[in-house]
């Protein structure tokens, strides 16, 4: 067991015990990775704080239920996953909603993670093929299919293992693998313009 895993079990432990305060700390410590999660799922920010509090009210109702067979925050993504669905399905019903959803989010938020991350001494012309790869790769990510955009954000973007992925999403790992395939394809087929690489090439 890792220390972040030891530590993520005390807390869990002292919340099974009526410690409020400790579940607070898990928010704290996970909140900016599951309101990623779901702003990659739902692509409406007005929506994602709203589904990331309904994730962690739905989590510390259902932790006595947790017995630490996978990683807490496995646990917890896929808790994150299927609120994020059922909101999506929640949109499709009312359309007074999803006019907002499909509004979309604004392309500047999307590189301005990778534009933040230049160094002083880029060019002017370093720093727009960034930024220009970046809106590519974000574009290709949003127009991936649900399935495929999710196994790509939770491998590329959230670090987890095929493993984990798979826990989450509920699936073979034999399909996790052939969706992060197919997505990366998807995404080195948007790239390849702006990168000169051939057909069977990755970035």
């Amino acid at each position: 067991m890792t220390n972040a895993a030891d530590a993520d079990a005390l807390l869990i432990d002292r919340v099974k015990n009526g410690d409020v305060k400790a579940f607070e700390m898990l928010v704290v410590k996970y909140q900016r990775r599951i309101e990623r999660l779901i702003g990659r799922m739902v692509r409406d920010v007005d929506l994602v704080p709203d589904i990331a509090q309904e994730t962690f009210i739905r989590a510390y109702r259902a932790i006595p239920q947790f017995r630490g067979e996978s990683a807490f925050y496995t646990w917890l993504y896929r808790i994150a996953v299927n609120t994020a669905k059922k909101a999506l399905v929640d949109l499709k019903r009312d359309p007074l909603v999803s006019e907002t959803a499909l509004a979309g989010r604004d392309e500047e938020d999307e590189t301005s993670r990778v534009e933040n991350e230049l160094s002083d001494g880029e060019t002017p012309e370093a720093v727009l093929a960034t930024k220009e790869i970046a809106a590519t790769v974000n574009g290709a990510i949003e127009a991936l299919s649900e399935d495929l955009r999710q196994a790509i954000t939770l491998r590329e973007i959230e670090g987890l293992s095929y493993e984990e992925i798979a826990e989450v999403m509920n699936c073979p790992i034999g399909t996790v693998r052939s969706r992060i395939f197919r997505a990366r394809e998807a995404i080195a087929e948007r790239l390849r313009p702006l990168l000169g690489t051939r057909e069977g090439e990755r970035w």
